[in-house]
């Protein structure tokens, strides 16, 4: 009965990231990669379409169509977005309306108050599955790189997202010194958009930016310059304009808030023990998420703090594939999961 049960009842890790939604279903592997977007016609309150096909539409609506991102900087700023948006996720893992999930285990950034994780348990329990559980992110993705964390020794992880860099030292299962950052890969978009309306009186959005950001950015100068042409409003004349942008001048762009994220990361070297910083020195830190994968990241840090630092496999499904280990060994990671609060009964 309880294999029959098993069976049926599927368990899922979810990443509810502000870019990207990834679930990872158990025996299954990662079931869902999907942009964090939705888009709703207001005039009949109906939604169009969710994830990718959304997020193509960024920039192109008419008036009476909103695209809507419902996670700002890793905590939920519209609960019945995200809640339609993990519905049409989990349905089509299942292929139907089925309500069979037992447990979810979400991966939230780690300074989440206590208001704002208990709307991601209840956006998740809305959506279909039976209870959720929480798993701080840096644990996550410290799991999904397969460090050793639940040995007496450091693991520093560098999580940078679309809305929030998680930065974490862990040490036998848990964390030790932490911090967590609003400054990621919007913000480094926005850094972009600002640059390109103030040095060129051009209007791009988010879509271009954030071409322009995979396509030439980087993080230190590269052997080859490189350049892109992108499209947009001119200021002065309202007109459709080209013009051509250099690496050089996205790196100018995003270089402020760069230095922000390496000023946060020596910040947490500087408060950890010092046992554990003998042994980042030996073993250095590992990079995850989207923004690790900005040319040349890992060399800037590395050269800013005198440590090594290592981008990990596949960066971007690093935490939902921790979410997925945590959920296929239940029982062993249950203790470093954040237990949804159980109210108290009150008799009067």
């Amino acid at each position: 009965m309880a294999n029959l049960l098993n069976y049926f009842a599927k368990d899922v890790g979810i990443d509810l990231g502000t870019a990207n939604t990834l679930i990872y279903l158990s025996g299954k592997g990662i079931a869902v990669n999907e942009a964090s977007v939705v888009s709703i016609n207001n005039k009949t309150n109906h939604i169009l379409a969710v994830g990718h096909e959304a997020k193509k539409m960024m920039g192109r609506t008419p008036a009476h169509v909103d695209i809507i991102r419902p996670l700002v900087n890793g905590v939920i700023s519209d609960f019945d977005m995200t809640q339609e948006m993990l519905k049409n996720y989990l349905r089509r893992v299942t292929g139907g309306n089925l309500r069979n999930y037992r447990r979810a285990i979400i991966g939230v950034p780690s300074n989440l108050t206590e208001v704002e994780r208990k709307s991601v348990e209840d956006a998740v329990v809305g959506a279909g599955v039976g209870k959720a559980l929480l798993i701080e992110e840096p644990l996550a993705a410290a799991l999904g790189a397969r460090l050793p964390i639940n040995e007496p020794t450091a693991n520093m992880l560098v999580d940078i997202g679309g809305g929030t860099t998680e930065i974490a030292i862990i040490s036998m299962a848990g964390t030790v010194t932490s911090k967590s950052l609003k400054i990621a890969g919007d913000r480094l978009n926005d850094d972009i958009i600002r640059f390109v309306r103030d040095e060129f009186r051009l209007i791009i959005g988010e879509p271009t930016a954030e071409e322009l950001k995979i396509n030439i950015g980087s993080a230190m100068p590269l052997e080859e310059k490189v350049e892109m042409s992108i499209q947009g409003r001119d200021i002065a004349t309202g007109l459709p304009k080209e013009v051509v942008i250099r690496d050089s001048q996205i790196r100018t762009a995003i270089g402020r808030s760069l230095k922000t994220i390496i000023e946060a990361i020596r910040e947490v070297l500087e408060i950890a023990p010092p046992e554990l910083a003998g042994d980042i020195l030996r073993r250095g830190a590992y990079l995850c998420g989207g923004g690790s994968l900005l040319r040349s990241l890992d060399e800037l840090i590395a050269q800013e703090l005198s440590i090594a630092v290592h981008v990990v496999d596949d960066p971007l499904t690093c935490v939902v594939r921790g979410t997925g280990i945590a959920i296929e060994n239940f029982e062993q990671y249950s203790p470093i999961l954040s237990h949804p609060l159980i109210p108290k009964n009150i008799k009067i």
